[in-house]
């Protein structure tokens, strides 16, 4: 196939042109290639659609989820769109996937539309190349719709090798690929000693669901006694909602709204003291096989990576191995105020080791030419 540029149809349970780990990693692989890919995403509400230098559909899944929906509301319209209509969304995906003129068919298995790729009426001869990030539990699919898929894709992306291993074991035996999101050498910064640092910027990007307050309340509290020891510190969130926890404390916190190019990105996260990576304790499907794509995008910069999760994630077992972050296992402000104040003490040696791990394991150009088979 890398005898013939390829022209690849890329449907994903998301826009291209949105924060997130997922939109993040394709338009990553998919940059330099803008020419030959087509794009089909899914919104679920009624936020501002964005358009890049890929051409995208937008299907909108109804009903779609506004801004004033308390739970009851938000419940009533997630299941009636998820279940009772379902079907609908996925005939309409198929509609526009059936006039693309590609030979690859690039999806993700992640949601409740993931088998809208899978499907004779837009296959046709044509290649299936299935991204697994996310084990089928939390992704929200089903175990017979992903062993189907890990059965009869040409191809199986996954994200870690715990997540390929689980699945052999899980589906049967096939041959799959490591690919995630990587860094370029111009980004790997130089790594910068805290020591002196007179405000420390603790920076988190990316979507925040429920099961992460408890941790960022931890975080929220453990800032509040640093603060209490005279460091002063500053909380900068890219991409979240507002947290009523994180009113009248000893520190500032600023949201930053709406999307952003990946320049800008980096360009934040040079700019943080630590880069805090947060791993949900309660769901061993996610953290035993998914790693983090923030996480590779923390591996650049500058300043200190500070995990806060489970021991034995994905995410934390590679970190700590190559001893480039610092890592906070429990949900106790103590041992947080603790580990932070370790970081802060670095004079740049952990943050050296993450460029190593990123050269070593996440060089985005090999990650770019093993995806597209060149």
């Amino acid at each position: 196939m890398s005898q013939t540029p390829v022209k690849i149809l890329s449907i994903q349970p998301v826009s291209l042109y949105r924060n997130g780990g997922a939109s993040r990693l394709l338009r990553r692989l998919y940059s330099g290639y803008e020419s030959r890919i087509q794009s089909i995403g899914v919104s679920d509400n009624t936020g501002e659609l964005l358009q890049g230098n890929m051409p995208e559909t937008i299907i909108k899944a109804r009903p779609l989820q506004r801004t004033w929906m308390r739970w009851k509301a938000r419940n009533l319209v997630i299941w009636l769109r998820e279940k009772v209509i379902c079907k609908y969304t996925m005939h309409r995906i198929r509609k526009a996937a059936s006039k693309a003129d590609c030979q690859v068919i690039h999806t993700i298995s992640h949601g409740p539309y993931t088998m809208a790729a899978y499907h004779p009426s837009i296959l046709k001869g044509k290649q299936l190349w299935v991204s697994f990030h996310d084990h089928f539990i939390p992704a929200g699919t089903s175990f017979n719709n992903t062993q189907l898929l890990w059965a009869n894709a040409n191809r199986r992306l996954v994200i870690s090798q715990q997540m390929g291993d689980e699945y052999n074991r899980l589906f049967g035996t096939q041959h799959y690929e490591l690919i995630t999101d990587g860094v370029l050498a111009n980004e790997l910064s130089a790594p910068r000693a805290m020591d002196n640092v007179k405000l420390v910027t603790i920076y988190f990007s990316g979507l925040l669901h429920n099961e992460y307050y408890p941790l960022f309340e931890i975080l929220a509290n453990a800032l509040d006694v640093l603060a209490n020891k005279g460091i002063v510190c500053e909380l900068l969130l890219r991409g979240t909602q507002k947290l009523g926890f994180l009113k009248k404390r000893k520190f500032t916190t600023h949201y930053l709204t709406g999307f952003v190019s990946d320049e800008m990105i980096k360009q934040e996260m040079d700019a943080a003291s630590i880069l805090y990576l947060p791993i949900k304790f309660n769901d061993p499907e996610f953290y035993l096989y998914s790693l983090s794509t923030k996480m590779v995008g923390y591996l650049g910069a500058p300043g200190c990576i500070l995990y806060h999760g489970p021991a034995d994630s994905a995410a934390g077992t590679m970190l700590r191995d190559a001893n480039a972050a610092v890592s906070c296992t429990s949900l106790n402000t103590g041992d947080l105020v603790g580990k932070i104040t370790e970081l802060i003490a670095d004079r740049g040696a952990v943050s050296a080791n993450a460029k190593l791990l990123a050269r070593n394991r996440f060089d985005m150009i090999t990650i770019k030419k093993q995806f597209w088979q060149e």
